[in-house]
């Protein structure tokens, strides 16, 4: 059996509709990525921005400046350089 130039004709024109969906799918799927990829660009930018601020903090809260004032409340005083410490270390027990 032949097969007519009109079956010739839907088959091309079946061909050609099932690459254009897997174009469309491929190009849906990277645009979705694209878009995934972007929000998780922004969203970092903004866990680094904290990340600053909080390191910016911790070396605040650590500086002279604020530990010296918190120790003084608590009735602690500043060491005088020529102060000198020795801090025995405990010998492990032997058994």
């Amino acid at each position: 059996m032949r097969v007519k130039g009109r079956i010739w004709l839907v088959l091309w024109v079946v061909f050609i509709l099932v690459i254009l969906a897997w174009v469309i799918r491929r190009d849906t799927a990277g645009y979705m990525t694209a878009s995934r990829l972007d929000s998780l660009r922004t969203h970092r930018s903004v866990l680094v921005g904290q990340r600053t601020d909080l390191r910016h903090r911790i070396s605040r809260a650590s500086s002279r400046e604020v530990l010296i004032p918190r120790a003084e409340s608590l009735g602690l005083r500043e060491s005088a350089d020529s102060e000198i410490v020795i801090l025995p270390v405990p010998l492990p027990e032997r058994r």
